[in-house]
Protein backbone atom coordinates (compact mmCIF):
# COMPACT_ATOMS: atom_id res chain seq x y z
CA UNK A 1 0.00 0.00 0.00
CA UNK A 2 1.68 3.56 -1.27
CA UNK A 3 1.33 6.51 1.37
CA UNK A 4 -1.25 7.89 -1.02
CA UNK A 5 -3.86 5.07 -0.38
CA UNK A 6 -2.83 4.90 3.39
CA UNK A 7 -3.08 7.98 4.26
CA UNK A 8 -6.44 8.61 2.49
CA UNK A 9 -7.59 5.08 4.37
CA UNK A 10 -6.80 6.73 7.27
CA UNK A 11 -8.23 9.78 7.06
CA UNK A 12 -11.64 7.82 5.99
CA UNK A 13 -11.43 5.48 8.53
CA UNK A 14 -11.28 8.14 11.14
CA UNK A 15 -14.05 10.25 10.10
CA UNK A 16 -16.38 7.05 10.41
CA UNK A 17 -15.23 6.16 13.09
CA UNK A 18 -15.53 10.17 14.85
CA UNK A 19 -18.96 10.19 13.24
CA UNK A 20 -20.47 6.78 14.21
CA UNK A 21 -19.20 7.48 17.94
CA UNK A 22 -21.15 10.84 17.48
CA UNK A 23 -24.14 8.68 16.96
CA UNK A 24 -24.39 7.64 20.71
CA UNK A 25 -25.86 10.75 21.72
CA UNK A 26 -28.59 10.82 19.50
CA UNK A 27 -31.68 9.92 21.15
CA UNK A 28 -34.63 12.08 19.68
CA UNK A 29 -35.84 13.19 16.35
CA UNK A 30 -34.21 17.10 17.39
CA UNK A 31 -30.57 15.48 18.26
CA UNK A 32 -31.40 13.56 14.58
CA UNK A 33 -32.37 16.65 12.51
CA UNK A 34 -30.77 19.02 14.03
CA UNK A 35 -27.80 18.27 16.55
CA UNK A 36 -30.04 19.33 19.28
CA UNK A 37 -29.79 22.92 18.32
CA UNK A 38 -26.26 23.13 20.08
CA UNK A 39 -23.75 23.50 17.90
CA UNK A 40 -21.12 26.25 18.74
CA UNK A 41 -19.55 28.43 15.96
CA UNK A 42 -16.83 26.37 15.11
CA UNK A 43 -18.82 23.29 14.39
CA UNK A 44 -21.39 25.61 12.01
CA UNK A 45 -18.19 27.32 10.49
CA UNK A 46 -16.75 24.03 9.53
CA UNK A 47 -20.08 22.25 8.20
CA UNK A 48 -20.99 25.44 6.22
CA UNK A 49 -17.00 25.57 4.30
CA UNK A 50 -17.23 21.82 3.75
CA UNK A 51 -21.38 20.97 2.87
CA UNK A 52 -20.26 23.36 -0.13
CA UNK A 53 -16.81 22.40 -0.91
CA UNK A 54 -16.38 18.71 -3.04
CA UNK A 55 -14.57 17.93 -5.96
CA UNK A 56 -16.03 20.55 -7.74
CA UNK A 57 -13.78 23.10 -6.55
CA UNK A 58 -10.30 21.02 -6.40
CA UNK A 59 -11.25 19.25 -9.40
CA UNK A 60 -13.49 20.98 -12.14
CA UNK A 61 -12.72 24.83 -11.13
CA UNK A 62 -9.24 24.42 -10.92
CA UNK A 63 -8.85 23.13 -13.92
CA UNK A 64 -11.04 25.61 -15.43
CA UNK A 65 -7.93 28.03 -14.08
CA UNK A 66 -5.63 26.32 -15.66
CA UNK A 67 -7.22 26.31 -19.18
CA UNK A 68 -6.81 30.12 -18.85
CA UNK A 69 -9.09 31.56 -16.18
CA UNK A 70 -6.95 32.54 -13.22
CA UNK A 71 -6.88 35.97 -13.55
CA UNK A 72 -10.59 36.61 -13.18
CA UNK A 73 -11.04 34.50 -10.28
CA UNK A 74 -8.20 36.15 -8.24
CA UNK A 75 -9.14 39.58 -9.59
CA UNK A 76 -12.90 40.00 -9.81
CA UNK A 77 -14.21 40.65 -6.23
CA UNK A 78 -15.53 37.69 -4.31
CA UNK A 79 -19.81 38.44 -4.85
CA UNK A 80 -21.09 34.79 -4.18
CA UNK A 81 -19.52 34.65 -0.74
CA UNK A 82 -21.06 37.68 0.26
CA UNK A 83 -24.48 35.09 0.59
CA UNK A 84 -23.05 33.85 3.76
CA UNK A 85 -23.23 37.90 5.43
CA UNK A 86 -26.78 38.81 3.70
CA UNK A 87 -28.26 35.40 4.25
CA UNK A 88 -27.71 35.44 7.97
CA UNK A 89 -28.35 38.40 8.34
CA UNK A 90 -31.50 38.66 6.51
CA UNK A 91 -32.87 35.10 6.30
CA UNK A 92 -30.63 32.13 8.57
CA UNK A 93 -31.24 34.31 12.29
CA UNK A 94 -34.82 33.98 11.52
CA UNK A 95 -34.86 30.90 9.60
CA UNK A 96 -33.30 29.42 12.86
CA UNK A 97 -36.02 31.51 15.10
CA UNK A 98 -38.87 29.39 13.77
CA UNK A 99 -37.07 26.36 15.46
CA UNK A 100 -38.07 24.21 12.23
CA UNK A 101 -36.81 20.81 12.08
CA UNK A 102 -35.95 21.09 8.27
CA UNK A 103 -35.81 24.39 5.73
CA UNK A 104 -38.90 22.88 3.77
CA UNK A 105 -40.73 22.13 7.21
CA UNK A 106 -40.40 26.07 7.50
CA UNK A 107 -41.67 26.85 4.55
CA UNK A 108 -44.67 24.53 5.15
CA UNK A 109 -45.38 25.97 8.56
CA UNK A 110 -44.76 29.98 7.36
CA UNK A 111 -47.48 29.66 4.68
CA UNK A 112 -49.37 27.29 6.91
CA UNK A 113 -49.32 25.14 3.64
CA UNK A 114 -48.83 21.30 3.37
CA UNK A 115 -48.25 21.70 -0.53
CA UNK A 116 -45.79 24.91 0.22
CA UNK A 117 -43.42 22.24 2.38
CA UNK A 118 -44.11 19.25 0.05
CA UNK A 119 -43.18 21.18 -3.40
CA UNK A 120 -39.79 22.60 -1.03
CA UNK A 121 -39.25 18.99 -0.21
CA UNK A 122 -39.41 17.72 -3.99
CA UNK A 123 -36.79 20.21 -5.35
CA UNK A 124 -34.32 19.05 -2.39
CA UNK A 125 -35.05 15.11 -2.94
CA UNK A 126 -34.74 15.88 -7.07
CA UNK A 127 -31.92 18.57 -6.87
CA UNK A 128 -29.74 17.76 -3.87
CA UNK A 129 -30.49 13.56 -4.73
CA UNK A 130 -28.93 14.24 -8.23
CA UNK A 131 -25.49 16.22 -6.54
CA UNK A 132 -25.65 13.27 -4.46
CA UNK A 133 -24.96 10.92 -7.35
CA UNK A 134 -22.69 12.97 -9.28
CA UNK A 135 -20.45 13.81 -5.73
CA UNK A 136 -20.94 9.69 -5.00
CA UNK A 137 -19.28 8.69 -8.51
CA UNK A 138 -17.00 11.69 -8.54
CA UNK A 139 -15.24 10.53 -5.34
CA UNK A 140 -15.38 6.76 -6.35
CA UNK A 141 -13.26 8.07 -9.72
CA UNK A 142 -10.99 9.81 -7.63
CA UNK A 143 -10.74 6.91 -5.51
CA UNK A 144 -10.44 4.86 -8.07
CA UNK A 145 -7.47 6.76 -9.90
CA UNK A 146 -5.58 7.31 -6.71
CA UNK A 147 -5.91 3.71 -5.31
CA UNK A 148 -5.67 -0.17 -6.58
CA UNK A 149 -9.40 0.27 -6.75
CA UNK A 150 -11.70 -0.70 -9.53
CA UNK A 151 -14.62 1.66 -10.23
CA UNK A 152 -17.07 -0.85 -8.52
CA UNK A 153 -14.94 -0.97 -5.33
CA UNK A 154 -14.43 2.74 -5.49
CA UNK A 155 -18.03 3.27 -5.19
CA UNK A 156 -18.71 0.69 -3.04
CA UNK A 157 -15.86 2.55 -0.26
CA UNK A 158 -17.06 5.99 -1.15
CA UNK A 159 -21.02 5.01 0.08
CA UNK A 160 -20.13 3.34 2.83
CA UNK A 161 -17.81 6.17 3.94
CA UNK A 162 -20.21 8.81 4.10
CA UNK A 163 -23.43 6.44 4.45
CA UNK A 164 -22.08 4.58 7.61
CA UNK A 165 -22.18 7.55 10.28
CA UNK A 166 -24.45 9.42 8.36
CA UNK A 167 -27.58 6.75 8.56
CA UNK A 168 -26.49 6.32 12.32
CA UNK A 169 -25.83 9.51 13.73
CA UNK A 170 -27.57 12.15 11.48
CA UNK A 171 -26.86 15.67 11.63
CA UNK A 172 -24.99 15.48 14.56
CA UNK A 173 -22.56 12.79 13.16
CA UNK A 174 -22.44 15.07 9.95
CA UNK A 175 -20.98 18.17 11.63
CA UNK A 176 -18.84 16.92 13.49
CA UNK A 177 -16.77 14.97 11.03
CA UNK A 178 -17.44 18.14 8.77
CA UNK A 179 -15.64 20.35 10.66
CA UNK A 180 -12.89 17.55 11.00
CA UNK A 181 -12.70 17.35 7.04
CA UNK A 182 -12.65 21.17 6.42
CA UNK A 183 -9.98 21.28 9.16
CA UNK A 184 -7.76 18.45 7.14
CA UNK A 185 -8.31 19.90 3.53
CA UNK A 186 -8.09 23.45 4.28
CA UNK A 187 -4.46 22.53 6.55
CA UNK A 188 -3.61 20.14 3.73
CA UNK A 189 -3.81 22.94 0.93
CA UNK A 190 -2.34 26.05 2.59
CA UNK A 191 0.85 24.08 3.03
CA UNK A 192 0.62 22.35 -0.27
CA UNK A 193 0.12 25.64 -2.06
CA UNK A 194 3.11 26.85 0.42
CA UNK A 195 5.60 24.83 -1.31
CA UNK A 196 4.12 24.94 -4.70
CA UNK A 197 5.21 28.89 -4.58
CA UNK A 198 8.09 28.25 -2.86
CA UNK A 199 9.20 25.77 -5.34
CA UNK A 200 7.71 29.00 -7.67
CA UNK A 201 10.01 31.22 -6.61
CA UNK A 202 7.32 33.25 -4.53
CA UNK A 203 3.52 34.89 -5.37
CA UNK A 204 5.23 37.89 -7.14
CA UNK A 205 8.23 35.98 -9.23
CA UNK A 206 5.15 32.95 -10.47
CA UNK A 207 2.62 35.58 -11.60
CA UNK A 208 5.64 37.44 -13.16
CA UNK A 209 6.73 34.06 -15.26
CA UNK A 210 2.94 32.97 -15.66
CA UNK A 211 2.07 36.31 -17.12
CA UNK A 212 5.20 36.45 -19.68
CA UNK A 213 4.89 32.42 -20.49
CA UNK A 214 3.39 32.58 -23.94
CA UNK A 215 1.12 29.11 -24.08
CA UNK A 216 -1.71 30.78 -22.47
CA UNK A 217 -0.90 34.86 -22.70
CA UNK A 218 -4.21 35.82 -20.90
CA UNK A 219 -4.36 33.32 -17.97
CA UNK A 220 -3.32 35.92 -15.60
CA UNK A 221 -5.32 38.97 -17.78
CA UNK A 222 -8.51 40.31 -15.75
CA UNK A 223 -10.89 38.68 -18.30
CA UNK A 224 -9.10 35.24 -18.66
CA UNK A 225 -8.91 33.33 -21.88
CA UNK A 226 -11.79 34.68 -24.63
CA UNK A 227 -12.75 34.58 -28.16
CA UNK A 228 -12.59 31.91 -30.53
CA UNK A 229 -13.05 28.53 -28.91
CA UNK A 230 -14.07 29.26 -25.81
CA UNK A 231 -17.94 30.18 -24.81
CA UNK A 232 -16.66 34.28 -24.67
CA UNK A 233 -16.06 36.44 -27.78
CA UNK A 234 -15.52 39.38 -25.98
CA UNK A 235 -14.30 40.75 -22.36
CA UNK A 236 -17.68 41.67 -22.05
CA UNK A 237 -19.32 38.43 -22.69
CA UNK A 238 -17.13 36.92 -19.88
CA UNK A 239 -17.66 40.31 -16.97
CA UNK A 240 -21.41 39.42 -17.50
CA UNK A 241 -21.17 36.07 -17.05
CA UNK A 242 -19.07 35.83 -14.42
CA UNK A 243 -21.31 38.54 -12.80
CA UNK A 244 -24.30 36.53 -13.16
CA UNK A 245 -22.85 32.85 -11.76
CA UNK A 246 -21.86 34.75 -8.76
CA UNK A 247 -24.68 36.83 -8.49
CA UNK A 248 -26.61 33.55 -8.18
CA UNK A 249 -24.06 31.37 -5.87
CA UNK A 250 -24.43 34.13 -3.60
CA UNK A 251 -28.24 33.61 -3.08
CA UNK A 252 -26.88 29.90 -2.75
CA UNK A 253 -24.53 30.55 0.11
CA UNK A 254 -27.42 32.09 1.16
CA UNK A 255 -30.59 30.29 1.38
CA UNK A 256 -30.02 26.83 -0.20
CA UNK A 257 -30.85 24.25 1.97
CA UNK A 258 -27.48 22.41 2.30
CA UNK A 259 -26.18 25.81 3.39
CA UNK A 260 -29.25 27.39 5.35
CA UNK A 261 -29.89 24.31 7.55
CA UNK A 262 -27.25 24.47 8.97
CA UNK A 263 -28.25 27.70 10.76
CA UNK A 264 -30.47 25.15 12.57
CA UNK A 265 -28.27 23.38 14.56
CA UNK A 266 -26.82 26.74 15.64
CA UNK A 267 -26.67 27.11 19.51
CA UNK A 268 -27.96 30.73 19.32
CA UNK A 269 -28.20 33.42 16.68
CA UNK A 270 -24.95 34.96 17.51
CA UNK A 271 -23.11 31.69 16.11
CA UNK A 272 -25.51 31.94 13.31
CA UNK A 273 -24.22 35.29 12.66
CA UNK A 274 -20.46 34.56 13.49
CA UNK A 275 -19.85 31.12 11.65
CA UNK A 276 -21.10 32.85 8.20
CA UNK A 277 -19.32 35.97 8.26
CA UNK A 278 -15.96 33.25 9.19
CA UNK A 279 -17.55 30.95 6.36
CA UNK A 280 -16.76 34.19 4.46
CA UNK A 281 -13.78 34.46 5.00
CA UNK A 282 -12.72 30.84 5.14
CA UNK A 283 -14.27 30.58 1.38
CA UNK A 284 -12.20 33.30 -0.07
CA UNK A 285 -8.94 31.98 1.16
CA UNK A 286 -9.13 28.79 0.11
CA UNK A 287 -10.56 30.11 -3.12
CA UNK A 288 -7.77 32.25 -3.64
CA UNK A 289 -5.22 29.44 -2.86
CA UNK A 290 -6.89 26.70 -5.06
CA UNK A 291 -7.48 29.16 -8.10
CA UNK A 292 -4.50 29.95 -7.69
CA UNK A 293 -2.75 26.87 -7.78
CA UNK A 294 -4.42 25.30 -10.72
CA UNK A 295 -3.49 28.36 -12.78
CA UNK A 296 0.35 28.15 -11.66
CA UNK A 297 0.82 24.72 -12.69
CA UNK A 298 1.18 25.90 -15.60
CA UNK A 299 4.82 26.85 -15.41
CA UNK A 300 5.88 23.34 -15.37
CA UNK A 301 3.10 21.90 -17.58
CA UNK A 302 1.12 23.07 -19.64
CA UNK A 303 -0.78 19.83 -21.09
CA UNK A 304 -2.20 18.18 -18.48
CA UNK A 305 -5.28 16.29 -19.58
CA UNK A 306 -8.53 16.11 -18.61
CA UNK A 307 -6.97 19.55 -17.19
CA UNK A 308 -9.63 18.85 -13.88
CA UNK A 309 -6.38 16.65 -13.04
CA UNK A 310 -4.45 19.40 -12.28
CA UNK A 311 -4.43 19.23 -8.30
CA UNK A 312 -3.64 15.75 -8.48
CA UNK A 313 -1.13 15.89 -10.89
CA UNK A 314 0.66 18.59 -8.78
CA UNK A 315 0.22 16.45 -5.93
CA UNK A 316 2.41 14.11 -7.42
CA UNK A 317 5.16 15.76 -9.10
CA UNK A 318 5.63 18.97 -7.27
CA UNK A 319 5.54 18.36 -3.88
CA UNK A 320 7.04 15.81 -1.31
CA UNK A 321 4.82 12.78 -1.09
CA UNK A 322 3.65 13.09 2.10
CA UNK A 323 2.65 16.56 1.65
CA UNK A 324 0.92 15.24 -1.93
CA UNK A 325 -1.12 12.71 0.35
CA UNK A 326 -2.30 14.55 2.80
CA UNK A 327 -3.79 17.43 0.02
CA UNK A 328 -5.25 13.49 -1.89
CA UNK A 329 -6.78 12.84 1.74
CA UNK A 330 -8.23 16.46 2.18
CA UNK A 331 -9.72 16.41 -1.38
CA UNK A 332 -11.30 13.44 -0.31
CA UNK A 333 -12.50 14.23 2.40
CA UNK A 334 -14.47 17.23 0.40
CA UNK A 335 -16.33 14.74 -1.43
CA UNK A 336 -17.25 12.85 1.14
CA UNK A 337 -18.21 16.05 3.22
CA UNK A 338 -20.50 17.07 0.66
CA UNK A 339 -21.73 13.71 0.07
CA UNK A 340 -22.60 13.03 3.76
CA UNK A 341 -24.75 16.60 3.83
CA UNK A 342 -26.93 16.36 0.82
CA UNK A 343 -27.61 12.92 2.16
CA UNK A 344 -29.39 13.69 5.24
CA UNK A 345 -30.78 16.20 3.72
CA UNK A 346 -32.58 14.41 1.35
CA UNK A 347 -33.50 11.33 3.43
CA UNK A 348 -34.65 14.38 5.91
CA UNK A 349 -36.83 15.37 3.38
CA UNK A 350 -38.01 11.89 2.36
CA UNK A 351 -39.38 11.55 6.21
CA UNK A 352 -40.15 14.76 7.21
CA UNK A 353 -41.71 17.13 4.00
CA UNK A 354 -43.10 14.43 1.48
CA UNK A 355 -45.72 12.44 3.58
CA UNK A 356 -48.85 13.67 5.66
CA UNK A 357 -48.36 15.88 8.64
CA UNK A 358 -50.96 13.95 10.79
CA UNK A 359 -48.28 12.17 12.27
CA UNK A 360 -44.56 13.42 13.17
CA UNK A 361 -41.35 11.64 12.31
CA UNK A 362 -39.80 8.87 14.36
CA UNK A 363 -36.59 8.47 14.56
CA UNK A 364 -36.54 4.75 13.58
CA UNK A 365 -38.52 5.82 10.98
CA UNK A 366 -36.24 8.18 9.87
CA UNK A 367 -33.40 5.82 10.08
CA UNK A 368 -35.32 3.27 7.56
CA UNK A 369 -35.88 6.33 5.13
CA UNK A 370 -32.88 7.39 4.75
CA UNK A 371 -31.29 3.87 4.45
CA UNK A 372 -33.98 3.91 1.56
CA UNK A 373 -32.62 7.12 0.18
CA UNK A 374 -29.11 5.44 0.37
CA UNK A 375 -29.68 2.29 -1.25
CA UNK A 376 -31.14 3.97 -4.39
CA UNK A 377 -27.96 5.89 -4.91
CA UNK A 378 -25.83 3.18 -4.51
CA UNK A 379 -28.10 1.75 -6.84
CA UNK A 380 -27.81 4.66 -9.16
CA UNK A 381 -24.21 5.29 -9.09
CA UNK A 382 -23.07 1.57 -10.13
CA UNK A 383 -25.89 1.85 -13.36
CA UNK A 384 -26.04 5.46 -14.22
CA UNK A 385 -22.77 6.90 -16.16
CA UNK A 386 -20.85 9.84 -14.88
CA UNK A 387 -22.25 13.24 -16.60
CA UNK A 388 -21.78 16.47 -15.53
CA UNK A 389 -25.19 16.84 -17.18
CA UNK A 390 -26.64 16.13 -13.88
CA UNK A 391 -24.17 18.94 -11.84
CA UNK A 392 -25.06 21.43 -14.31
CA UNK A 393 -28.87 20.47 -14.05
CA UNK A 394 -29.81 20.18 -10.81
CA UNK A 395 -26.93 21.82 -8.42
CA UNK A 396 -26.62 25.04 -7.18
CA UNK A 397 -28.46 28.07 -9.05
CA UNK A 398 -31.73 26.20 -9.33
CA UNK A 399 -31.76 26.57 -5.80
CA UNK A 400 -31.07 30.53 -6.09
CA UNK A 401 -34.06 30.45 -8.88
CA UNK A 402 -36.33 28.05 -6.66
CA UNK A 403 -35.68 29.18 -3.51
CA UNK A 404 -34.05 32.87 -3.07
CA UNK A 405 -37.39 34.67 -3.70
CA UNK A 406 -39.54 32.88 -1.28
CA UNK A 407 -37.00 32.59 1.43
CA UNK A 408 -36.52 36.18 1.45
CA UNK A 409 -39.60 37.17 0.76
CA UNK A 410 -41.24 34.69 3.67
CA UNK A 411 -39.35 37.25 5.93
CA UNK A 412 -39.69 40.48 4.55
CA UNK A 413 -42.94 40.68 2.25
CA UNK A 414 -46.35 40.90 4.30
CA UNK A 415 -48.14 40.18 1.00
CA UNK A 416 -46.76 37.43 -0.20
CA UNK A 417 -48.92 34.18 0.01
CA UNK A 418 -49.26 30.45 0.32
CA UNK A 419 -50.22 30.06 -3.24
CA UNK A 420 -47.48 32.69 -4.52
CA UNK A 421 -44.69 30.73 -2.39
CA UNK A 422 -45.99 27.32 -4.29
CA UNK A 423 -45.84 28.25 -7.86
CA UNK A 424 -42.74 30.46 -7.15
CA UNK A 425 -40.67 27.62 -5.92
CA UNK A 426 -42.51 25.77 -9.06
CA UNK A 427 -41.99 28.47 -11.32
CA UNK A 428 -38.31 29.35 -10.20
CA UNK A 429 -37.46 25.48 -10.62
CA UNK A 430 -38.72 24.76 -13.74
CA UNK A 431 -37.15 28.68 -15.80
CA UNK A 432 -33.90 27.31 -14.84
CA UNK A 433 -34.00 23.01 -15.74
CA UNK A 434 -36.00 23.45 -18.95
CA UNK A 435 -33.66 26.27 -20.43
CA UNK A 436 -30.29 24.80 -18.78
CA UNK A 437 -31.40 21.13 -20.49
CA UNK A 438 -32.19 22.44 -23.85
CA UNK A 439 -29.32 24.22 -23.95
CA UNK A 440 -27.44 21.36 -22.89
CA UNK A 441 -28.58 19.40 -25.51
CA UNK A 442 -27.88 21.82 -27.94
CA UNK A 443 -31.25 22.59 -29.01
CA UNK A 444 -30.95 26.12 -28.23
CA UNK A 445 -28.30 28.11 -27.33
CA UNK A 446 -28.37 30.85 -24.49
CA UNK A 447 -26.27 34.40 -25.00
CA UNK A 448 -24.02 34.79 -21.18
CA UNK A 449 -27.33 37.46 -20.18
CA UNK A 450 -29.69 34.88 -20.43
CA UNK A 451 -28.36 32.75 -18.12
CA UNK A 452 -30.50 29.84 -16.93
CA UNK A 453 -30.16 31.13 -13.10
CA UNK A 454 -31.32 34.46 -14.10
CA UNK A 455 -34.42 33.45 -16.22
CA UNK A 456 -35.36 31.28 -13.59
CA UNK A 457 -35.80 33.78 -10.85
CA UNK A 458 -37.29 36.23 -12.93
CA UNK A 459 -39.70 33.40 -13.67
CA UNK A 460 -40.27 32.46 -10.20
CA UNK A 461 -40.45 36.82 -9.03
CA UNK A 462 -43.60 37.23 -11.78
CA UNK A 463 -44.90 33.49 -10.41
CA UNK A 464 -44.94 35.04 -6.84
CA UNK A 465 -46.47 38.41 -7.66
CA UNK A 466 -49.09 37.10 -9.78
CA UNK A 467 -50.41 34.16 -7.44
CA UNK A 468 -50.72 36.63 -4.39
CA UNK A 469 -52.60 39.18 -6.63
CA UNK A 470 -55.67 37.76 -5.32
CA UNK A 471 -56.63 37.00 -1.37
CA UNK A 472 -53.75 38.17 0.78
CA UNK A 473 -51.91 36.01 3.54
CA UNK A 474 -54.12 34.33 6.29
CA UNK A 475 -54.10 35.50 9.63
CA UNK A 476 -52.42 32.19 10.88
CA UNK A 477 -49.60 33.02 8.00
CA UNK A 478 -49.42 36.80 9.44
CA UNK A 479 -49.17 35.67 13.06
CA UNK A 480 -46.04 33.50 12.16
CA UNK A 481 -44.31 36.43 10.05
CA UNK A 482 -44.93 38.81 12.89
CA UNK A 483 -43.65 36.34 15.46
CA UNK A 484 -40.00 35.84 13.32
CA UNK A 485 -39.18 39.17 13.76
CA UNK A 486 -39.47 39.19 17.57
CA UNK A 487 -35.59 38.89 18.72
CA UNK A 488 -35.04 36.28 21.68
CA UNK A 489 -34.26 37.88 25.07
CA UNK A 490 -31.17 35.28 25.39
CA UNK A 491 -29.40 37.17 22.78
CA UNK A 492 -30.03 40.52 23.61
CA UNK A 493 -26.44 40.01 25.61
CA UNK A 494 -24.03 42.51 25.55
CA UNK A 495 -21.44 40.42 25.79
CA UNK A 496 -22.45 37.73 23.39
CA UNK A 497 -23.02 41.37 20.61
CA UNK A 498 -19.80 42.43 21.18
CA UNK A 499 -17.85 38.99 20.25
CA UNK A 500 -20.32 39.21 17.40
CA UNK A 501 -19.16 42.84 16.49
CA UNK A 502 -15.66 41.33 15.95
CA UNK A 503 -16.91 39.59 12.77
CA UNK A 504 -18.21 42.83 10.25
CA UNK A 505 -15.30 44.64 11.57
CA UNK A 506 -12.57 41.99 10.36
CA UNK A 507 -14.89 42.28 7.37
CA UNK A 508 -13.94 46.04 7.05
CA UNK A 509 -10.40 45.50 7.65
CA UNK A 510 -10.04 42.91 5.02
CA UNK A 511 -11.64 45.31 2.50
CA UNK A 512 -9.48 47.93 3.74
CA UNK A 513 -6.36 45.44 3.48
CA UNK A 514 -6.86 43.25 0.28
CA UNK A 515 -6.52 45.84 -2.64
CA UNK A 516 -3.34 46.60 -1.46
CA UNK A 517 -2.21 43.35 -1.42
CA UNK A 518 -3.61 42.48 -4.81
CA UNK A 519 -2.02 45.47 -6.23
CA UNK A 520 1.35 44.98 -5.04
CA UNK A 521 1.54 40.76 -4.89
CA UNK A 522 -0.34 40.11 -8.75
CA UNK A 523 -0.97 43.53 -10.31
CA UNK A 524 2.38 44.57 -10.43
CA UNK A 525 4.09 41.18 -11.36
CA UNK A 526 1.41 40.78 -13.80
CA UNK A 527 2.32 43.92 -15.28
CA UNK A 528 5.91 43.43 -15.04
CA UNK A 529 5.63 40.28 -17.06
CA UNK A 530 3.54 41.60 -19.67
CA UNK A 531 5.86 44.65 -20.23
CA UNK A 532 2.72 46.82 -19.28
CA UNK A 533 4.38 48.65 -16.13
CA UNK A 534 4.03 52.66 -16.04
CA UNK A 535 7.30 54.62 -16.98
CA UNK A 536 8.70 54.41 -13.27
CA UNK A 537 8.42 50.93 -13.14
CA UNK A 538 5.05 51.36 -11.07
CA UNK A 539 1.48 50.64 -11.86
CA UNK A 540 -0.02 51.84 -15.45
CA UNK A 541 -3.38 52.48 -13.98
CA UNK A 542 -4.39 52.70 -18.31
CA UNK A 543 -5.21 48.95 -17.63
CA UNK A 544 -7.92 47.01 -16.09
CA UNK A 545 -6.15 45.53 -13.46
CA UNK A 546 -5.33 47.79 -11.03
CA UNK A 547 -9.08 48.77 -11.08
CA UNK A 548 -10.63 45.62 -10.17
CA UNK A 549 -7.99 44.98 -7.42
CA UNK A 550 -10.34 47.89 -5.88
CA UNK A 551 -13.12 45.50 -5.83
CA UNK A 552 -12.69 44.11 -1.71
CA UNK A 553 -12.83 47.55 -0.86
CA UNK A 554 -16.38 48.82 -2.64
CA UNK A 555 -17.75 45.02 -1.69
CA UNK A 556 -16.80 44.28 1.94
CA UNK A 557 -16.28 47.53 3.63
CA UNK A 558 -19.90 48.69 3.26
CA UNK A 559 -21.40 44.85 3.25
CA UNK A 560 -19.22 44.72 6.79
CA UNK A 561 -20.18 48.52 7.95
CA UNK A 562 -24.28 47.47 7.25
CA UNK A 563 -23.61 44.01 9.05
CA UNK A 564 -22.29 46.02 12.49
CA UNK A 565 -25.41 48.46 12.08
CA UNK A 566 -27.63 45.46 12.05
CA UNK A 567 -26.09 43.67 14.58
CA UNK A 568 -26.04 46.03 17.08
CA UNK A 569 -29.46 47.40 16.34
CA UNK A 570 -31.06 44.22 16.29
CA UNK A 571 -29.15 42.44 19.44
CA UNK A 572 -27.98 45.60 21.71
CA UNK A 573 -29.40 45.21 24.98
CA UNK A 574 -31.42 48.83 24.50
CA UNK A 575 -32.42 47.31 21.28
CA UNK A 576 -36.10 48.85 21.05
CA UNK A 577 -37.76 45.97 19.14
CA UNK A 578 -39.95 43.19 19.77
CA UNK A 579 -38.60 40.14 22.09
CA UNK A 580 -39.08 36.64 22.69
CA UNK A 581 -39.08 35.63 25.80
CA UNK A 582 -37.02 32.73 27.15
CA UNK A 583 -40.06 30.95 28.13
CA UNK A 584 -41.01 31.28 24.80
CA UNK A 585 -37.80 30.08 22.72
CA UNK A 586 -38.34 26.26 23.31
CA UNK A 587 -41.92 26.24 21.73
CA UNK A 588 -42.09 26.34 17.97
CA UNK A 589 -44.26 29.88 16.87
CA UNK A 590 -46.80 27.23 14.81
Amino acid sequence: MDSYTLTIAVSVLSFIVVGSYAGRRVHSVEDYFVAGRRAPTLFILGTLVASVFSTSLFLGEAGFTYDGQMGPYLLLPGIAVTGYIYGALFFGTFLRRSRAPTVADYFGHRFNSRRVQQAAGVTIVFGLGGYLLVVTQGAALLLADLTALNYVEAVLVAWLSYTIFTLYAGSRGVIITDTLMFLLFTVATVLFVGKLVGGFGGVATAVEALASQGSKPDIAAWHGTIGEGTPWPRAVDFLIWFIIIDLSWSVVYAVSPWQASRHLMARDEHVVLRASIYACFAVIIMQYLIYGAGGLVNLARTDIAPSETVLLWAARHLVPGFLGALLLAGIVAAALSSASTFLSLVGFSVSNDLGSRDRAPRLGTTRLLMGGVAIVVLALSLTVPANVFWIMLFIGTVFASSWGPVAFMSVWSSRITAAGAFWGLVAGFAGNVIPAALDYAGLIRLPSYLNPALLGALTGVAAIYLASSGAGPSALEQSFRQRLHMTPAGDRDRRKTLVTMLAPALLVLYGALMPALLLHWYVLPYQRGRGLVGALGGIDWSQAEPWFALGPALLFVPLGLIAAAVIWRRYSPGATTATLQPEEESVAPW
